[in-house]
C-alpha cells in the first residue's frame, strides 16, 4: 500500500481481465435501462461502466403487474426480463451505447436467451457493433420459467453453455452465477473452466410476499427476485468464497447503497462493484458511491482503489 501524496488523485482505474474500466463502479443489469433512461439526472459517463438490460433475440413483454413489490430492506422484482429484442436495441438503443463508450464508459451486454442456440445468435449479431466491451451471460434470472437458472444451477449445463458461446468472440465473457446453490465457487469453476473470463455475482433470491388480508400473494407471478440491503451479507459471503475459488476478476453486487457497501465487495475481492437497488431508491447513488471510495482510498492512505482488492485482513 502506497500512500497517495497530500493533494493528488488517487487512481481509480481497475482491470477487468483484459478490460481497463476508468473506475469500479458501474450499474446492475436491469436497473439502469440501456443508460439512456438516466441521463436527464446525470451524466452516466462517469461511471466506470453500464450493464446494459437484458437482451433477447425477440422483444419480451415481461410479466404481468404486480411484478414489484418493497419489502423491509429490499425489493421484490418479478420483471420477467422485458426487453426490446435485438434488432430495436440496434435501431433504438445501440447508438447511445457507442456515445458512452466513445467517453471511456464500458458498456456490458446482458444476454439472456432459453437455449444454448439462442446465446449463440445473440453473440453473433452483436459481434457486428463495436461498442460493447464484453458479454454477461444471464444465468440466474429468477423470473422466467426457461432458460436462466435452468443454467446457473446446473453444473453440466452452465458448462455446455459457456464452452459453446466461447468460440464465437474474443470478447471477454462474464458469467453472472446464480445464488440459490449449495456451492457458489464450484459453479464459479466450473464457468471459468469452460472459459468464462470475469464473474459477476449475485443475482437476486427466489422471494416472496403475501398480502394477508387478501390472502393472497401480491405478486403476479407469486414469487420474484430479492434484492437491497437485505441480502447483502450472503453477497459478501459468495464474493468472498469465489474470491478464493477462481483467479479471475469479480464484480460484486447485492445490496450496495453506499461507498461502505462498495468498499466492503472490494475487500471481499471484486475488482468493480455494480449497483442495482440503490438506482430505484437514489438515483445519484453510482456517483456519490464513487466519491466515497476514492475519499475512503485517500484516508486509509490507498494510492490505487484497486488495491482494496481482496486486501480483507483476516483472524
Amino acid at each position: 500500500m502506497s500512500a497517495p501524496a497530500t493533494g493528488t488523485k488517487v487512481d481509480m482505474r481497475v482491470q477487468l481481465g483484459p478490460l481497463e474500466l476508468k473506475n469500479p463502479v458501474t450499474t446492475a443489469s436491469g436497473t439502469f435501462g440501456y443508460g439512456t433512461e438516466y441521463r436527464q439526472l446525470y451524466d452516466p459517463t462517469h461511471l466506470g461502466g453500464v450493464f446494459l438490460k437484458a437482451l433477447t433475440m425477440a422483444p419480451r413483454p415481461g410479466n404481468k403487474p404486480w411484478r414489484i413489490y418493497e419489502t423491509p430492506s429490499g425489493m421484490l422484482n418479478s420483471i420477467g426480463l422485458q426487453n426490446v429484442g435485438i434488432e430495436e436495441f440496434f435501431a433504438k438503443k445501440e447508438p447511445f451505447c457507442r456515445e458512452l463508450a466513445a467517453k471511456g464508459t464500458a458498456v456490458f451486454a446482458n444476454l439472456a436467451a432459453q437455449t444454448v442456440e439462442e446465446f449463440q445468435q445473440l453473440v453473433e449479431r452483436l459481434e457486428e457493433t463495436d461498442c460493447i466491451a464484453a458479454y454477461e451471460l444471464n444465468v440466474s434470472c429468477p423470473n422466467v420459467k426457461r432458460g436462466g437458472c435452468q443454467f446457473g444451477t446446473d453444473p453440466a449445463l452452465l458448462r455446455e453453455l459457456v464452452s459453446s458461446v466461447r468460440p464465437g468472440t474474443k470478447r471477454p465473457l462474464i458469467v453472472k452465477l446464480a445464488p440459490q446453490v449449495t456451492d457458489i465457487a464450484a459453479m464459479a469453476r466450473v464457468s471459468v473452466e469452460a472459459g468464462a473470463d470475469i464473474i459477476s455475482l449475485i443475482n437476486t433470491f427466489p422471494a416472496m410476499a403475501i398480502d394477508a388480508e387478501k390472502r393472497r400473494p401480491i405478486l403476479a407471478t407469486v414469487t420474484g427476485g430479492l434484492s437491497g440491503p437485505a441480502v447483502k451479507p450472503i453477497a459478501l459471503r459468495m464474493v468472498h468464497a469465489v474470491r478464493q475459488a477462481v483467479d479471475v476478476p469479480i464484480v460484486g453486487m447485492g445490496g450496495i447503497m453506499t461507498w461502505k457497501d462498495a468498499a466492503e465487495f472490494l475487500l471481499a475481492g471484486a475488482s468493480a462493484v455494480a449497483v442495482g437497488t440503490a438506482n430505484f431508491v437514489h438515483p445519484p447513488s453510482p456517483l456519490e458511491i464513487l466519491a466515497g471510495l476514492e475519499e475512503y482510498c485517500r484516508r486509509h492512505g490507498f494510492a490505487r482503489v484497486s488495491e482494496l482488492t481482496g486486501a480483507l485482513e483476516l483472524p
